[in-house]
């Protein structure tokens, strides 16, 4: 079941979005990433569990606002292409 988590406030981001990822682990889920805003949208995904993730992340994603998300994948194939987040930026 896919579960989303977002953050917006003064801590940053990424730490918050990785422990409601570890929340959302009984859920079950394929894949998961995170999407951090600091200007531009820094987007990590990876087919797997959350410590897969964490294995492919930078030491330090800067801002202060995300969202993190799993999937249980019901269309097209898993893989980290496929995994959510997919962010879309307006002008």
């Amino acid at each position: 079941m896919c579960g989303i988590f977002a953050y917006l406030g003064p801590r940053q981001a990424s730490d918050v979005l990785l422990d409601g990822l570890r929340r959302l682990e009984y859920r079950g889920y394929d894949s998961t990433g995170i999407a951090v805003k600091d200007g531009t949208i820094q987007v990590h995904k990876k087919v797997g569990k959350v410590g897969d993730l964490e294995k492919i992340l930078p030491a330090l994603i800067p801002g202060n606002i995300g969202i993190a998300h799993t999937r249980w994948a019901t269309l097209f194939i898993v893989n980290d292409s496929n995994a959510l987040p997919i962010p879309v930026e307006r002008s």
